[in-house]
């Protein structure tokens, strides 16, 4: 069974945050070994810039990184996937065998040696969303594809 994780930064959810996620969470057992790691946010102290905030969540994120995980990353400027091409994707690594982790960012970004490290960059859209909503929409997404492949009820797609 295919290793995926949700690797994040920001912790301590809004309750919103915490249901949407959960109940899409629960649902991806049936397909992968799912799971989330929060990170903590690096901050702006008074005076501190946004690129050293991304910098050192960029350690944090890198040090978070399991041998053998290809980080895939969630940005505005990555390739936006169908969920017939997600679908496929998650096809092709499960025939790799490779564990993934999808990194999103905290609200100042992801750093360029994250962003160097992705094996795929994935877009969810063109608009700037709220960080803890993508938590939420990456799961959903990657249950749908999943539900897409199994032929699940869930997706009605064409």
């Amino acid at each position: 069974m295919l290793h995926l994780r949700l690797l994040c930064m920001g912790q301590r959810m809004p309750p919103w945050v915490e249901s949407g996620y959960r109940d899409y969470a629960k649902r991806m057992g049936a397909f992968c070994q799912w799971s989330c790691t929060e990170l903590p946010l690096a901050g702006r102290a008074s005076g501190g810039s946004a690129a050293r905030a991304r910098a050192l969540e960029g350690e944090r994120i890198r040090a978070a990184l399991r041998p053998r995980e290809r980080p895939v990353t969630l940005e505005i400027k990555g390739r936006a996937w169908t969920t017939a091409e997600l679908a496929a994707r998650l096809e092709a690594w499960e025939a790799d065998g490779q564990p993934r982790a999808f990194v999103v960012g905290g609200p100042e970004g992801l750093d360029p040696a994250v962003t160097d490290l992705a094996s795929e960059r994935w877009s969810l859209s063109p608009l700037t969303l709220p960080h803890p909503l993508v938590r939420i929409l990456v799961t959903e997404q990657l249950y749908r594809a999943y539900s897409m492949l199994r032929n699940h009820p869930y997706h009605r797609g064409r």
